[in-house]
């Protein structure tokens, strides 16, 4: 394909321009708005039709062979900790370890483990009850309870699979789960504390009264125990993180071989929803029919954004675009800035975090090499750079922004002063955290 490199960076940019208009403003569905993108983009570069279709089907299997059930998997699993009770005994262990003068650190601690396999407005939704109940018993600022309980939740969701945007950046990139996850976390971590710092400073002056509901008492009994709770989180996790750096044994010992079977996402996910169905005692199919109905629909939605994501990302690599970028630019120079840079836009113009980054994964794949990111450990931090990105900046256009707004009832003011602040020194302390990273990685 001959073409110039001013043709593909205007096709390239028109796509883009597409995608944050059609999702920011019209609200379009961003699977649409994705494949409008494919075509105008290929189209643009003189790819014709026929070419184009064919590379986008190709780009929308294979992400779909490598992230389809792990998507559905981890959804399922969300569903059925939230069913389960599982979520809210975790919360209340982990308010009874660290107590209820730090109840807004308890809710920062609780979003980020239940949000290691739960979606983050989901978390948010299902955990809005026990916020309300700790800032009555406590008297804590509304504002510092649920902007701690939203960072929390916040910072596993952008840089940790299954989570939709890092699990579709992984596939597309190529960098194993199980690092991902480990690495993820301990850079989660300073983003969680500073999520959380940040509502102590800004929002303890905001007052803020919760309207009162009527409480619902709830059947402790049916709970599961704080073991049972926690299995279905943990079991999974430990299993993709030891697979994935007992690999190399693997060659030389066909016992471990066997054991890294376990690791493998789709069966370590499959464990946690067992784990996740033991939890709970006396289940009835209709029950579990409308529960793996739900999980299936959710994921759906979830699995054509990612697919048309990896379709956009097939149409921009055959436009060769990395050989341009090495001939125009010395990005070598930008390395880890890049992909933040890229995400951070994306995510500000247009509100997804998941678009933001599967956008920018399918931009940044091509042009590893010339960010000097083309070893295995440059495309995990890669991808760990574009989950910082699409922190900041979570505003008005963001969904999730409004899931906290609607279920604290926090003002508009209130939540840019203190909520959207926070995501830029979450994403920012992440980018920082990432460079210290690199230096021991590279």
């Amino acid at each position: 394909m001959n073409i110039s490199f001013l043709q593909v960076m205007i096709w390239l940019l028109a796509g883009i321009m597409i995608i944050i208009l059609l999702t920011a403003k019209f609200r379009v569905h961003a699977f649409f708005a994705l494949m409008i993108a494919c075509f105008v983009t290929g189209l643009g570069v003189n790819m014709g039709v026929a070419e184009t279709i064919t590379v986008i089907k190709e780009g929308f299997g294979n992400i779909m062979r490598s992230l389809g059930f792990i998507i559905v998997l981890g959804t399922a699993l969300g569903v059925l900790l939230g069913h389960t009770g599982s979520t809210k005994v975790m919360a209340a262990y982990i308010l009874k370890k660290v107590g209820e003068r730090n109840a807004a650190l308890a809710l920062s601690i609780t979003g980020f483990i239940v949000g290691l396999p739960v979606f983050c407005d989901s978390g948010y939704i299902v955990l809005s009850g026990l916020n309300k109940s700790l800032i009555k018993r406590t008297g804590i600022s509304a504002v510092v309870m649920s902007v701690s309980l939203a960072t929390g939740l916040y910072a596993v969701h952008c840089l940790l699979p299954p989570h939709p945007g890092a699990a579709a950046a992984a596939g597309t990139i190529g960098v194993d789960f199980g690092k991902l996850i480990l690495y993820g976390i301990i850079i989660a971590i300073p983003a969680m504390i500073v999520g959380h710092i940040w509502a102590i400073y800004a929002g303890r002056k905001i007052q803020h009264a919760t309207a009162d509901e009527e409480e619902i008492p709830e059947d402790r009994k049916a709970h599961p125990s704080v073991l049972k709770a926690f299995l279905p989180v943990i079991v999974p996790i430990i299993l993709i993180a030891a697979a994935s750096f007992l690999q190399e044994f693997s060659l030389t010992n066909s016992l471990i071989k066997n054991l890294l079977v376990l690791g493998d996402p789709v069966i370590a996910l499959s464990i946690g929803i067992l784990l996740a169905f033991n939890a709970k005692k006396n289940w009835d199919r209709k029950t579990v029919s409308l529960l793996l109905q739900e999980s299936a629909e959710k994921a759906g939605g979830i699995l054509v954004i990612i697919g048309a994501g990896g379709a956009f990302g097939a149409v921009l690599a055959a436009t060769e675009i990395g050989d341009h970028f090495s001939v125009a630019f010395t990005l070598n120079s930008l390395g880890l800035l890049f992909p933040f840079l890229l995400a951070f836009v994306l995510k500000t113009a247009q509100g997804s975090s998941t678009v933001a980054i599967i956008t920018a994964a399918s931009i940044v794949q091509p042009l590893l090499p010339v960010l000097g990111l083309n070893s295995e450990s440059g495309k995990l931090l890669a991808v760990l750079s574009m989950g910082a990105g699409s922190m900041m900046i979570s505003h008005a256009n963001d969904a999730y922004f409004w899931v906290i707004t609607k279920f604290s009832g926090i003002e508009m003011s209130a939540m840019l002063k203190v909520y959207s602040t926070a995501t830029v020194w979450m994403g920012l302390v992440t980018l920082m955290m990432l460079y210290v990273l690199s230096f021991i990685i590279l």
